[in-house]
């Protein structure tokens, strides 16, 4: 190593150094007053060229050379050393840290510079003492859209988080956001924006609980997430349905004893059964377990206790006992339902359009029909007017149906086919399967089953449905279909689509029309309840019933004669011991 002069025009620029990005002006403008004050203090380094050359090449000052030319200086000092086996590569990246420290960018540069001349993380971590963990990370910038990181070395830098998220994304996403947010000359980058278009969710390892065998079963590959904390296990994925069909599946296999598992509300609490009391302290030998997923994918569960359940009293007014009789705390395990809420909301669309089409187009027979429209207003969502009280509820709706039964002079006047399409109509207005307030329950059910609805369903194999089945139903559907399962939900799904594309029609049980037992006898329970009314007001079944007139065309004066009188004269006819008025009324009304 020895000292010369040298004309600083003759120095040839290092092609491996470290710092690409430009000093700013006053930076330049104030080492350049310097320069032409006091000259060069510190020499700059070089070495001879390696290619044969007479030259000398920078190892160090690249900025003072090119100071010292602008500032008209014929020789400048410069120390010559012996030529590195990096081309001076790391020598010039220790040299500009130690001057001023180099951006994240240039680090990068300097860093995948080295590594092409065979220098290791770990070396050149303990070069630059830096942790290996750091190396690694400034490494992801080469996944950063070269436009990105141009912008980056003029100053304007996203933070960690930001850096990270756009890290992690394609380059070809990387390209679409960056062409919709790039600043402008002379602004700086909304890297916020960036970064929430190019973020995806993340599911971490640390959180699963399901092992090697689920994970490749799933397809789930894991990716290493440099940015994290250190102490934890920083692997993750963005296949987010393939990790939750992982982790549901380790909860459906290693359910506990007394375990079920449950749903998550809108606030991220478990679902507990209907009369549940949750237990915070150490459970107790009769109480159940719930197991659900947090908003993380995370398994996790609780202990709840239910009440003791009434025992049946006897005839004599004692407490039954018998083998019906149930543990404490003893519940039913809740399986995880095959069709999702989203699909029973599908399912309820698609069963009050088929009722529709099948109330509007199929045979029905004038006595089906009638008792059809009986059961109409029976459904939970009829509401009518009343002279109970002072609720009035919904008769517009309903009125123009009415109307088609009247002519113009304001009498009934119609035939049977007018009648016919009107309670068509009518039924059509009333009876629904969409869940809801216009859900009219099990008598749209009844309804959908009489007139033949299921013929009307349509193909429920679309990908928008098979979304809410589960595996074991996706499995089921395609053994009746005679479609090969896939190890992979979704590939399973999407052999059913390509299934159903063509002729086949796909209708999932659950959709049919016939109704659930247990709600067709609440239903029948209340002719009890109609008969037991019925003797209170003192009606029976042998009661004369007076035959209507034979011309449909009744004026509604004329009609109104007879209730009028009796209205003057409640008591006229009542046997000793009859009832009060109000409960005549309802006895007529029932009769």
């Amino acid at each position: 190593m020895h000292i010369l002069k040298l004309d600083p025009r003759a120095l040839k620029d290092n092609p491996d150094g470290a710092r690409r990005t430009k000093s700013s002006p006053q930076a330049d403008a104030l080492l350049l007053a310097t320069i032409k004050a006091v000259g060069i203090i510190q020499p700059p380094v070089v070495a001879p060229e390696t290619d044969g050359g007479n030259s000398f090449v920078i190892q160090a000052g690249h900025l003072r050379v090119k100071l010292a030319v602008a500032a008209g200086l014929e020789e400048i000092q410069v120390l010559v050393t012996d030529t590195a086996n990096d081309n001076g590569a790391m020598r010039s990246m220790i040299a500009n840290i130690a001057v001023e420290p180099l951006n994240p960018v240039d680090q990068w540069r300097g860093i995948e510079r080295l590594v092409a001349l065979d220098w290791t993380e770990e070396a050149i971590a303990v070069a630059l003492a830096l942790p290996v963990r750091q190396i690694r990370k400034l490494r992801l910038l080469a996944n950063v859209l070269p436009t990105m990181l141009d912008q980056m070395a003029r100053g304007d830098m996203p933070n960690e988080q930001q850096l990270r998220t756009i890290a992690a994304a394609l380059l070809d996403d990387q390209k679409e956001v960056w062409k919709a947010h790039k600043p402008k000359k002379g602004e700086t980058t909304a890297w916020w924006q960036i970064a929430n278009g190019l973020a995806k969710t993340r599911v971490y390892a640390r959180d699963a609980s399901f092992g090697d065998d689920l994970r490749e079963a799933y397809g789930i590959e894991w990716a290493e997430d440099l940015f994290g904390p250190a102490d934890q296990d920083n692997r993750y994925t963005t296949n987010v349905e393939a990790f939750l069909g992982a982790q549901q599946e380790w909860m459906t296999n290693n359910l506990p004893k007394k375990g079920t598992i449950v749903e998550v509300n809108n606030w991220g609490q478990p679902e507990l059964p209907k009369k549940a009391e949750r237990v915070y302290g150490k459970p107790g030998k009769g109480d159940s377990t719930a197991v659900y997923l947090d908003r993380d994918g995370k398994v996790q569960s609780v202990h709840y206790r239910m009440p003791e359940p009434k025992k049946p009293v006897g005839s004599d007014g004692t407490a039954a006992t018998g083998s019906a009789d149930l543990d404490d705390g003893a519940t039913l395990a809740k399986p995880r339902p095959d069709v999702t809420q989203k699909g029973q909301d599908m399912i309820g669309d698609f069963r009050t359009d088929a009722l529709h089409e099948a109330l509007a187009r199929a045979s029905i027979e004038d006595d089906m029909l009638m008792a059809l429209l009986v059961m109409a207003f029976a459904g939970q969502n009829v509401r009518v007017d009343s002279g109970a009280n002072d609720h009035v509820f919904g008769p517009k709706r309903f009125k123009r149906h009415v109307a088609r039964l009247f002519n113009e002079d304001g009498r009934l006047s119609f035939d049977m086919e007018t009648v016919r399409v009107t309670a068509r109509s009518m039924l059509i207005d009333v009876l629904s399967c969409r869940r809801g307030m216009s859900n009219s329950g099990v008598v749209a059910r009844i309804a959908g089953e009489a007139t033949g609805a299921d013929g009307y369903l349509p193909n429920m194999g679309t990908e928008d449905f098979l979304l809410c089945l589960s595996r074991q139903a996706l499995e089921a559907a395609a053994k009746e279909a005679d479609v090969q399962a896939r190890p992979r939900v979704r590939e399973t799904r999407a052999a059913l689509v390509d299934h159903f594309k063509g002729e086949a029609s796909f209708v999932h049980a659950a959709a049919l029309f016939a109704p659930d037992r247990q709600e067709l006898n609440d239903l029948l329970r209340h002719a009890d309840d109609l008969d037991e009314e019925e003797a209170a007001f003192g009606v029976v079944d042998d009661s004369p019933v007076r035959k209507p007139d034979s011309d449909a065309s009744i004026a509604p004066d004329e009609a109104g004669v007879s209730d009028a009188s009796a209205a003057e004269h409640p008591g006229a006819d009542a046997p000793e011991g009859a009832i009060d008025e109000d409960e005549t009324a309802y006895g007529i009304a029932a009769e």
